[in-house]
């Protein structure tokens, strides 16, 4: 897949900034889409408030009524956020969703979300969730930017490759 994700601006209805990231993430989660949706955020900046005389730290929306979503844009992933509920469109002119440049990325501030396992390649991890759950899989590959490992399980006495994200591993001790 020579492809890279991009970030993009979506539309929500104003105060389901929050829900439209909610709910996206179960359906990439549910539906196993990971791999074309990366990333979701609500831009959000801490803002001192004070009242009565003491200081009170918010977080505010950026940009209200706009969720950034990390994605590779094809037609089944445009087609579903597009069809999220709260969603009202991408940014962009008609149906051609336009990507943000990196320096447009970088000059907000967009944080991107760093998991790190603590694990190398030829070590055994224990699956933790999915239909393996419970088996012991020695690690082949990593790959920190898409937070997944393909390892080898031992079923029914034969290897088996699999690739499994960071969330579904446990390092044995």
């Amino acid at each position: 897949m020579a492809e890279r994700a991009r970030w993009y601006v979506v539309h929500t209805y104003s105060g389901y900034e929050n829900k439209v990231k909610v709910n996206l993430e179960k359906t990439v989660e549910n539906r196993n889409l990971s791999e074309w949706i990366h990333d979701v955020q609500v831009p959000m900046e801490e803002q001192v408030e004070v009242k009565d005389g003491k200081k009170k730290i918010t977080l505010k929306k950026i940009f209200p009524g706009y969720v950034l979503v990390k994605m590779i844009m094809t037609d089944d992933s445009w087609y579903i956020v597009r069809n999220t509920r709260g969603v009202t469109g991408f940014v962009g002119p008609g149906s051609k969703p336009v990507a943000l440049t990196d320096e447009e990325v970088s000059s907000m501030g967009i944080a991107e979300k760093q998991v790190s396992i603590d694990v190398k390649a030829g070590e055994t991890v224990k699956v933790t969730s999915g239909p393996l759950e419970n088996f012991p899989a020695v690690i082949q590959e990593i790959n920190q930017e898409k937070h997944k490992i393909k390892a080898l399980v031992n079923m029914f006495g034969r290897e088996t490759p699999v690739e499994l994200d960071f969330s579904q591993i446990e390092k044995l001790d």
